[in-house]
């Protein structure tokens, strides 16, 4: 893990976020994460470089869709999860139970839930998108603040602070 990069982001013009950690291999991203401050020192590589300037465009209004070179680790399973995730369009929800119906899984509302739980790459992956069945929101590891904040970020609504 020592030659793996690693780097931060700071979402432009809004504290309610925080600090997005980045890592990444020499294959891609492998994570993207929500924290609370430097856990280590900074050593970019090419694909956090990039990262960084497509969340730039993103929280800035300019891009919809990332296109990053992704390398997460996870099971089969999680790894479909995380695809299907990522064809929910800009500003757009799915609940769980329409993700597992959409992997031909019927009835498999949880187990998509826990893969879209381990989702390493917040944003790039928007598992922000996944919804409850009755329209609520729902958990999201990075909490439900950010993932409020998100949704209506995407929906073009005036962001607002989490305190």
């Amino acid at each position: 893990m020592s030659d793996d990069a690693l780097d931060y982001f700071h979402p432009p013009e809004t504290e309610a976020l925080g600090l997005i950690r980045l890592s990444a291999s020499d294959s891609g991203l492998t994570g993207i994460a929500f924290v609370m401050e430097e856990d280590a020192p900074a050593r970019p590589n090419a694909h956090t470089e990039q990262a960084r300037a497509q969340l730039a465009e993103y929280f800035d209004g300019l891009r919809r869709a990332f296109d990053l070179p992704l390398a997460p680790e996870g099971t089969d399973f999680q790894r479909r999860v995380w695809q299907a995730l990522a064809t929910i369009p800009f500003g757009e929800t799915r609940c769980y139970a329409e993700i597992a119906e959409q992997l031909g899984c019927k009835g498999g509302q949880r187990a998509v839930g826990a893969a879209n739980g381990r989702n390493p790459l917040a944003i790039v992956v928007p598992c922000h998108r996944v919804i409850g069945s009755d329209g609520r929101l729902t958990g999201y590891a990075g909490g439900i603040g950010r993932k409020q904040w998100l949704l209506a970020h995407e929906a073009g609504e005036i962001p607002f602070s989490l305190n």
